[in-house]
């Protein structure tokens, strides 16, 4: 009991005085929703979010018209995992996917896919069908491959374009994408997607080619944005950048090339393609996707739909360590510890950004702890209707609307293939690398004074700790593909 109390009270100074989530201020019709994800952006990459040197002002503007979240997390600390905890409302330590798995596609006749989300599975996209929503997911989806389960189609999802399998995805210009159950060819050539120089080459045009998927796609979205004027609807736009491989057309890059940035090309020597200016590249392909919001954003408003249609810009993990993304030089999850694939913060937290006018005050900024986990919740709360028992996310609704009374969760939690790391209040907890040592110990952090995790201050707070333990021990449930230490 003392230390349910202890730590109760930790949470009441953090968060404030616990509230019941006020109700959506809705006008008749539910909002459309435009979930924009994109993949490995940085904690740091935007201009909103301290970003000196990428040029961002579409989503700068976004932050700035709605409400901008300081303390929000990604579901993994990778791609797939990742996807399911938004889309099932469901941490890693319950939901069915819980890592990346490649072998998957040897399973599909495609030779395409992950391991794919089982035919019962209850989605966001489903739940949004039963409340009348036409729903469309466009971009890169990872959760299963085509003809399985876990295609788009099979999960509530009634229009598909872009890339069914994410490894597909590391290629900016592939020889086909899929529109639903089609595949659609395009006019690309044929190349490796991974590939180590030893010298410079003369030119880099065998790693282009004319059908750039970002503009294929964004025009896909467009059109279906069009078509369901009269709403509801739901599209989750899952945009392949920045994820290397780093291509993007030169008119993006150009942008960046003067300013004496790169000092020698990247000759694919930690995967994926070559580049001659990398930095250019990545900064141009950030850019590019920031342009893609502003399309987004100026249609809306060119329907009319601006009040109807709520918006939100999140990344499904932090920044990368390889195929040439400089993450130091951009300061890319600054400040946080960490990277892509790790759990510390500059793996997990991500920036979010929700607008929808006259509903989220402009220029708003939220340090609600939150993550993927609640946009499930969230969502249906908007469209009106029933959360669904069982799940690990909150409704963000009382945050949106401005109700600055905070809803106590007792932990959030994330494990990968070796290691777990929770959230609680102002505490994180992280051990890793249980693979090694079952034993490891658990390292304790305040961020509220230490958001760089580097003072582990687990010997100090035992009554945390206990707390924090029982937690690990209960969080999550055996997988029988995804393997953990932990488990009996």
């Amino acid at each position: 009991m003392k230390t349910t109390m202890t730590l109760l009270f930790a949470l009441t100074a953090f968060f404030g005085c616990a509230a019941q989530p006020a109700a959506a201020q809705q006008d008749d019709r539910p909002p459309n929703i435009i979930y924009i994800l994109a993949d490995d952006l940085g904690y740091g990459e935007l201009g909103c979010y301290g970003q000196k040197k990428i040029q961002t002002p579409h989503l700068d503007a976004l932050a700035a018209n709605g409400m901008r979240f300081t303390d929000h997390y990604s579901g993994h600390a990778v791609c797939a995992p990742s996807r399911c905890v938004l889309m099932t409302g469901l941490h890693t330590g319950h939901s069915y996917i819980r890592g990346n798995s490649p072998w998957a596609s040897g399973q599909n006749p495609h030779g395409e896919g992950q391991e794919p989300l089982p035919a019962d599975t209850l989605t966001l996209a489903r739940l949004l069908q039963d409340r009348g929503y036409t729903n469309a997911c466009i971009g890169k989806w990872g959760l299963g491959g085509p003809g399985t389960t876990g295609a788009p189609l099979n999960q509530g999802f009634d229009h598909f374009f872009g890339y069914m399998c994410q490894k597909q995805a590391h290629d900016y210009y592939p020889v086909h994408v899929w529109r639903n159950g089609d595949k659609v060819e395009l006019d690309n050539p044929m190349f490796l997607g991974h590939e180590r120089l030893t010298e410079t080459p003369d030119n880099y045009d065998r790693y282009t080619g004319n059908d750039y998927t970002p503009d294929l796609m964004l025009a896909e979205a467009l059109d279906f944005i069009r078509d369901q004027k009269d709403g509801p609807f739901f599209l989750w736009y899952t945009s392949p950048i920045p994820h290397v491989s780093l291509q993007v057309p030169d008119t993006w890059t150009d942008r960046y090339a003067d300013l004496g940035w790169d000092d020698g090309p990247y000759l694919g020597e930690r995967g994926y393609l070559p580049h001659p200016t990398p930095r250019a590249a990545y900064a141009g392909m950030i850019t590019h996707l920031d342009a893609e919001v502003g399309r987004i954003v100026a249609l809306i408003e060119e329907l009319g739909l601006e009040g109807d249609t709520l918006i939100i810009f999140s990344s499904d993990n932090g920044a990368s360590f390889n195929g040439g993304c400089d993450r130091e030089f951009f300061e890319s999850n600054a400040p946080l510890r960490g990277m892509k694939t790790q759990l510390w913060e500059g793996g997990i937290r991500v920036p979010m950004i929700a607008s929808w006018p006259g509903h989220i005050a402009p220029g708003s900024v939220s340090d609600q702890p939150s993550y993927f986990a609640d946009v499930l919740p969230t969502c249906v709360e908007l469209a009106g209707g029933e959360t669904p028992d069982g799940l690990d996310g909150v409704s963000l609704v009382p945050d949106l609307m401005g109700d600055r009374s905070r809803i106590v969760r007792r932990y959030m939690y994330w494990e990968n293939g070796s290691s777990q790391a929770i959230r609680v209040g102002p505490w994180k907890a992280v051990r890793m690398n249980l693979n090694r040592d079952p034993d490891a110990p658990i390292q304790l952090y305040n961020l509220a004074d230490d958001i760089a995790e580097q003072n582990d201050i687990a010997a100090d707070h035992p009554d945390v700790m206990r707390e924090i333990r029982a937690i690990f021990a209960e969080a999550r449930t055996p997988s029988e593909i995804f393997e953990h230490p932990t488990d009996p």
